[in-house]
């Protein structure tokens, strides 16, 4: 157990916390249902090109109704799965809680998604139902005919023959609707994994994932909700940062939640947190590292009201970590989980102390350890796999795992090892029970036979005022089996020439090479404009990893 330090709340905590899961247990009468009596309690900021828009949660209630009767006429019962492919807008918000409301399972996909990633999860969840905008109608209607299960289309902001038009329907439905009884355990939410290395599959959340997420959602914000508390992040809600990080925990605790559609920047960023007065955000380190690179004294610019940020996806470093200390006085509350089990570990600079670099301790309510090969509990130092137990400390079942792979016994029984759920993410543990993020197990390679993580040559990297983002991967080599090579993306305006980048390649090496280990300096370094991503903000280093292994093949043959 966790020592006790100066400052530090943790241990008394997350030993007293015992989960009281009800037997029934329903997402919309706790997100919204119970909020709805008061007529003047808002429930979403929409802030949009087309005009803003405050929507309350009555008004989110009646919309709610509304559709589930669309839905329910359309054939939608218990367990139907029903698609939506909408961005940040109050539509999205009514989408889910019409469904939970139902029964049937929400199943969110990012607009950004392309035919082919869309047709995928069409037929292997077998979804009846899509509600879409235009960002996602074209696509649809290009895979339609090869979706055998795909039966209706509700079209938002469209108005083609080939749809039900939202407008239309919710105009002439009931605004009342008697909610079905759900139980904590029955699915709710099915959202398919990021797909990074093979096919995408489907973890499908119960009704109880949200109850799971809560001790770490609160925690992560300094003690969330306090008086005038209003939450804006720039994830996406079809992936489980955006839905369980941010929409649907504010939407619990009858706050505010601010959302636009408009493309992330950090001049946006700042501006949407001045405008409606954000005082908590989850933004991942990429997005952190933009408005870093962009505005590196923000509250000489903006008035912010900022107390709590929480940051995921990736590891924060210290140098984000810093300036979000420095420029925006609030200590950045890292965080990790996945969707199989999401918010289990991070910080609370609130009740005990962050360190930077470190993506904190277990949340009370989640039994984590650091799990060698064999299953065993490394010693502090050491590096091994992050695992969730299926119980708690006091052995009561942990609401926030996930019920399984979509129609994929055998990948999730090999997610399992005994009663610990496998992370595939690898960090090691100190003496006072903060984890250290060291990247993905399949990230790891080893170079000249030292065991090497990118994610802290990435952090040292962008320590460099030249250099807004970078990606560490291994490069084939005769002799060393490895080298290591970094892609980097330079701060935009940097000048270059061949022999600019010649003695910047030099300068970042000598930065590494004085900061980190010798070892673990990029023997190559290559600049591009963009580095490939997963529409959740992690970095594909797979992508980069096989550029680098067909680049050797080519020159092998030749």
């Amino acid at each position: 157990m966790a020592a006790r330090l100066q400052n530090d709340a943790y241990a008394s905590i997350y030993e007293e916390y015992r989960w009281l899961v009800p037997e029934d247990f329903n997402i919309t009468e706790l997100c919204c249902s119970r909020w709805a009596s008061d007529p003047d309690r808002v429930a979403i900021f929409f802030d949009d090109l087309l005009g803003d828009r405050v929507v309350t949660y009555a008004q989110l209630q009646q919309d709610a109704n509304r559709l589930s009767n669309v839905l329910q006429g359309l054939g939608v019962t218990r367990g139907t799965r029903v698609a939506i492919i909408l961005p940040q807008r109050p539509e999205a918000a009514v989408a889910h809680l019409a469904c939970h409301q139902l029964g049937a399972i929400a199943m969110p996909m990012s607009v950004l998604f392309g035919p082919d990633a869309l047709q995928y999860r069409f037929q292997d969840s077998g979804a009846m139902i899509a509600i879409a905008d235009p960002a996602g109608l074209q696509n649809i209607r290009q895979i339609r005919p090869a979706c055998t299960d795909l039966k209706r289309v509700i079209a938002v902001d469209d108005y083609g023959r080939d749809c039900l038009i939202w407008e239309t329907a919710m105009r002439s439905a009931s605004d009342q609707f008697t909610a079905v009884g759900t139980q904590a355990s029955d699915p709710a939410i099915l959202i398919y994994t990021s797909g990074t290395t093979g096919s995408p599959k489907g973890a499908l959340l119960p009704q109880s994932a949200l109850l799971g997420n809560l001790t770490g959602f609160v925690a992560s914000q300094n003690w969330f909700p306090q008086k005038k508390d209003v939450f804006w992040s720039p994830a996406d809600w079809a992936w489980t940062g955006g839905l369980m990080d941010a929409l649907l925990p504010t939407l619990y605790f009858g706050r505010p939640i601010v959302a636009s559609r408009a493309r992330f920047s950090a001049a946006l960023a700042f501006q949407l947190m001045e405008k409606y007065k954000v005082t908590n955000s989850f933004i991942f380190p990429t997005a952190l590292k933009m408005m870093m690179k962009a505005v590196p004294e923000p509250r000489k610019r903006y008035r912010l009201k900022l107390r709590a940020i929480m940051s995921a996806g990736e590891a924060v470093g210290d140098a984000v970590f810093n300036w979000t200390q420095s420029a925006l006085g609030v200590t950045v509350n890292e965080m990790f989980g996945q969707t199989e089990a999401n918010y289990i570990v991070g910080n609370c600079e609130a009740l005990w102390p962050a360190r930077a670099g470190s993506m904190g301790r277990p949340y009370p309510g989640h039994r984590v350890a650091v799990l060698d090969d064999e299953g065993h509990p490394v010693e502090p130092g050491a590096t091994g796999e992050v695992a969730l137990n299926r119980y708690d400390i006091h052995g009561h079942p942990d609401p926030v795992i996930f019920l399984g792979y979509w129609n994929r016994e055998e990948a999730t029984r090999d997610k399992y090892q005994g009663d610990w759920l496998r992370t595939g993410d690898l960090a090691n543990v100190d003496e006072d029970g903060y984890l250290w993020y060291r990247g993905r197990a399949d990230d790891m390679f080893k170079a000249a036979g030292y065991r090497i993580g990118p994610s802290e040559i990435e952090n040292c990297l962008i320590k460099h005022p030249a250099v807004a983002n970078a990606a560490v991967v291994p490069k084939p080599d005769a002799e060393r089996g490895n080298v290591i090579k970094a892609f980097v993306v330079l701060v935009e305006g940097t000048r270059r020439n061949d022999s600019d980048d010649a003695r910047l390649i030099d300068a970042l090496q000598q930065h590494v090479r004085g900061l980190l280990a010798p070892y673990e300096y990029p023997k190559e370094i290559e600049f591009i404009h963009t580095l490939p991503m997963t529409t959740t903000g992690k970095i594909q280093r797979n992508v980069l990893r096989l550029l680098e292994s067909e680049r050797a093949q080519e020159k092998h043959s030749i």
